[in-house]
């Protein structure tokens, strides 16, 4: 059993959940995993049958139930609370346009965004789609995975290497042209990474080599969301 409350049939709900949270699970598996007495494992799986929080599968076995993603899907994402003021800040900082995005599988989300408010820039709205193959928020989202490099990709094995020594990746009209950006990594509590932060603007701004300007003030920006997760 993980981390008490104190709350004893809470705590033992809990353990339940957890034991058929990876497999289907009989109640012998239940009796196996919690450690529980038959009689309360049975009793505390049919409550949280009742409350949707389990169901049965064809085999009769307990699995995780409806309610459990109703529930995560109302609770408020720490990320996207975290990265408004990140974000913002980066954007004042930097004077251009700065994004997060996230990894879908061969695409890229933007999940959050703080536009530049004046003169010429990048505008990438929340929930665009983008590709996997090109762009220096790609090439995070795709240096801290184990996952093949994606059909068509313009940079390659020994270009996501780099990016993963030095923290950071850029790209200069790779993935549209006339656009730069900058990009870092943003990890979760356990060190696994969850998005990929940026700037972006025109490259007459940020120049063909933006890294030296821009890398140290995305990858603080990057450090500083991390930490609030």
């Amino acid at each position: 059993m993980g981390q008490l409350s104190g709350v004893g049939v809470l705590d033992k709900s809990v353990a339940v959940l957890d034991a058929a949270a990876h497999a289907p699970v009989g109640l012998g598996d239940l009796v196996e995993l919690t450690g529980l007495p038959r009689a309360t494992a049975h009793r505390l799986a049919v409550a949280l049958e009742a409350h949707r929080m389990l169901v049965r599968d064809p085999s009769g076995r307990w699995v995780p139930g409806p309610r459990l993603a109703e529930l995560a899907r109302s609770a408020p994402d720490p990320l996207l609370a975290a990265a408004g003021p990140v974000l913002a800040r980066l954007r004042d900082r930097s004077g251009e346009s700065a994004q997060l995005y996230r990894r879908d599988g061969d695409e890229r989300v933007c999940v959050a965004a703080a536009e530049r408010t004046t003169g010429l820039r990048t505008t990438v709205a929340v929930g665009a789609r983008l590709t996997m193959t090109a762009g220096s928020a790609a090439q995070v989202l795709a240096a801290w995975t184990e996952d093949d490099l994606p059909p068509g990709a313009r940079f390659g094995q020994r270009a996501l290497v780099e990016v993963r020594r030095r923290g950071w990746a850029y790209s200069v009209a790779q993935r549209e042209a006339g656009v730069a950006s900058v990009s870092a990594p943003v990890f979760d509590h356990a060190g696994d990474l969850t998005a990929a932060i940026s700037v972006s603007g025109p490259v007459e701004r940020l120049t063909r080599r933006p890294g030296p300007r821009f890398a140290p003030l995305v990858t603080a920006a990057a450090t500083a969301l991390s930490a609030r997760l």
